[in-house]
């Protein structure tokens, strides 16, 4: 399957988080365009993630530790951990999670 990011719809997914989502057999892959102080509140799931900052600079929290986040910075975030972030300016991250986030599609 080939694809292209500029042909992908954007779906809002939470407030403030604009994601374009492709879907492979056993992972899913996020490009979010996130507005400034747009948050995503502590939560966990079953998927492995692996966040990377494309652009701007993004609070994240994983296991109760905050750090700040700037371009070409990836965090590996492990299945079940609790996690959190606030973008502090607007942003775009490229999120992978295994296996496939069935309810981003």
């Amino acid at each position: 399957m080939d694809l292209n990011l500029e042909t992908i719809a954007s779906k809002e997914i939470m407030p403030g988080y604009h994601g374009k989502l492709v879907h492979a057999e056993t992972m899913s892959i996020a490009y979010w365009t996130v507005d400034k102080n747009a948050e995503v509140p502590e939560h966990s799931h079953m998927h492995e993630q692996v966040m990377h900052v494309l652009e701007g600079t993004f609070e994240f929290t994983l296991d109760g530790i905050t750090r700040i986040y700037q371009p070409g910075d990836i965090v590996i975030i492990a299945p079940h951990k609790k996690h959190s972030g606030k973008a502090l300016t607007t942003c775009k991250l490229m999120d992978v999670f295994c296996p496939v986030r069935e309810e981003y599609r």
